[in-house]
């Protein structure tokens, strides 16, 4: 076994703390050991924190020697997306429009993560305004895949998934606006999960969308996920959309070896997937039914128009939120971006509203038709292994070209922020060295069912557990 203690997953590490095996200031020295080490090359970091970072372990130690402990994230090492607010701290959006913008209020997943006693070691890249799934950035430099330097790292929380995957911190936050936390778990090996509309606060989270904006988290297990959903989740008074859905114990919920009576539509999609990728999904949904579950084939009806209907609502919202930016700062905005939310400002308020109403009524004929009987949907995450950063170039490849693209990567993702259901990606495989993942969707706050699933299926697999190397 490595004694590289960067190389835990977040719950054995927040064991070791607790139990005293391991001081945060070790965790955290290694974690930034590797953060520097990978930062060359992947660009996964906005900024890098050290001394603040090491101050805040040696702080936890201190605790921990008094018996304090402030929770279950207890000195372990974390960075998130750089969209999450932090008094006093500047966060970017991963924008020149934001760079020098410090923050007046500090997000709430933040502060209930430093309730719990996780430590920042510094902000993760991202796409700029969360508006790309590619992870390019002209701003603060592209970041690159984990696995592959010249490939695409998934978007638009991209140094989220890379961090995780290089094993230069524990876990992270990331939002999800139309993919934007599942498609670079994918593409970087590490699971991601995307929870129910409401579930998680966004108060203090740059928004892209009000109405179709996820925060979730990023582990290298679904047990990993589940620990970070447990802090994070729940009713904010400060974020009206939040729900008041009681939080169960999703930790609990864990362990099973067995999916005895559960039931999974497997999607009938009548998608062309990249053989490896078809492979690897057909393969996934077998090791499923070997522990236990009940396979059925559902047939999907068309996501086109949940695709199309959502796209809608995400540029009107956008080109409402970037209006006077539009008009007073345009060339601060990369070309790619500020066409696309330039976009939003032609649509007419009969469409933006209709939109909104036809939500509601095609979310209930989803889970009345295609989720009725089951308990989950299993589906690819994307129907393509990562393209090459100088092929999906925002700045220089044809519009229409990458929309097509943008389109295919997110195809079987998207639909599921309009529909505001929970949703994971996990690892299933590998092509070329590139990382293929498998998607679990699941009914309105049944994140546990999901967490439950993904975590049997990771006990049976060890795809989560390979890590990329320099």
């Amino acid at each position: 076994m490595s004694d590289d203690l960067a190389l835990l997953d977040l719950a054995e590490a927040a064991g070791r703390v607790a139990s005293g095996a391991v001081t945060s200031v070790a965790l955290t020295e290694a974690c930034l050991e590797r953060a520097t080490a990978w930062q060359a090359s992947r660009n996964c970091f906005i900024r890098i924190d050290a001394e603040a970072a090491i101050s805040a372990a040696r702080q936890r130690d201190a605790e921990l020697q008094r018996g304090q402990r402030r929770g279950p994230l207890h000195g372990v090492p974390l960075a998130h997306k750089d969209m999450f607010y932090r008094a006093g701290k500047v966060s970017t959006g991963g924008s020149r429009i934001l760079r020098d913008q410090v923050a007046a209020t500090t997000a709430t997943v933040l502060r209930r993560l430093d309730a719990a006693g996780a430590i920042e070691i510094g902000v993760l890249n991202m796409s700029e305004f969360a508006a790309g799934p590619t992870g390019h950035n002209i701003h603060f430099g592209d970041c690159r895949n984990a696995f592959d330097a010249t490939r695409i790292p998934g978007g638009s929380s991209s140094g989220s998934a890379v961090a995780v995957a290089a094993r230069a911190v524990f876990g992270a936050l990331g939002s999800d606006t139309g993919a934007s936390v599942r498609l670079p778990a994918a593409y970087n090996g590490v699971t991601g999960l995307k929870p129910t509309y409401g579930r998680v606060s966004r108060h203090g989270a740059m928004p892209r969308s009000w109405s179709m904006d996820h925060v979730g988290p990023f582990g290298r297990t679904a047990r990993d996920c589940a620990l970070l959903l447990q802090v994070i989740a729940g009713h904010d008074p400060d974020d009206a959309t939040s729900s008041v859905q009681p939080v169960p114990d999703y930790l609990d919920a864990l362990g099973a070896e067995r999916l005895s009576g559960l039931t999974i539509g497997v999607g009938d999609h009548g998608v062309t997937l990249e053989p490896a990728v078809a492979a690897a999904i057909d393969e996934s949904a077998r090791a499923l039914e070997r522990i236990g579950a009940k396979l059925v084939r559902v047939a999907l009806p068309d996501l086109g128009p949940l695709f199309r209907v959502g796209e809608t609502i995400i540029k009107g919202e956008a080109a409402a939120l970037h209006r006077q930016w539009l008009e007073t700062r345009p060339q601060d905005y990369s070309n790619s971006v500020r066409l696309r939310i330039e976009g939003g400002l032609f649509l007419s308020a009969a469409d933006y509203i209709d939109a909104l109403r036809l939500r509601g009524v095609m979310t209930e004929k989803f889970l009345a038709g295609t989720m009725n009987g089951i308990d989950l949907l299993h589906l690819p995450a994307s129907p393509v292994l990562p393209p090459t950063l100088a092929e999906s170039d925002m700045e220089s490849a044809d519009s229409e070209t990458l929309l097509g693209l943008f389109s295919r990567l997110t195809m079987f993702m998207r639909p599921f922020n309009f529909l505001g259901l929970p949703a994971i990606s996990v690892p299933c495989g590998f092509s070329n060295g590139l990382p293929i993942a498998c998607q679990l969707v699941g009914h309105p706050f049944a994140e546990a069912t999901v967490l439950r699933t993904a975590d049997a299926y990771q006990r049976a697999t060890d795809h989560h557990r390979v890590v990329p190397t320099l």
